[in-house]
């Protein structure tokens, strides 16, 4: 299983932030069978202060392309995503439109 490691910022307002996470605590059934059917096998995330850091894993046919033109045609995705900019702010280097940023590896211990 072949493991991506993502970030992205949250608006700095703490009652957003706490909304943010009320979401995440129940997230929409369809959202979650996107997710599973894009190929993706586990997800988790994590905050500190207004900072996400969220890690996947995710099976031999899946692929970033392939996640994103699902959920272009998938219209309760769609309404998620739109739900969460409410909550979200882009990296300062992010592209238009751009969310959550893939990071790059820059070390690994293995025992």
């Amino acid at each position: 299983m072949k493991r991506h490691c993502l970030t992205l910022d949250l608006k700095d307002d703490p009652a957003l932030i706490a909304k943010y996470e009320v979401y995440h605590k129940n997230v929409w059934p369809e959202v979650l069978k996107s997710l599973r059917d894009s190929g993706i096998m586990n997800m988790e995330i994590y905050r500190i202060e207004n900072r996400l850091f969220m890690i996947i894993e995710v099976n031999e046919d899946f692929s970033f392309e392939k996640k994103s033109e699902m959920d272009v045609n998938n219209s309760r995705v769609q309404d998620w995503e739109v739900l969460m900019w409410n909550y979200q702010k882009a990296l300062p280097f992010a592209k238009p439109g751009e969310k959550w940023m893939l990071m790059d590896k820059i070390f690994n211990f293995s025992a």
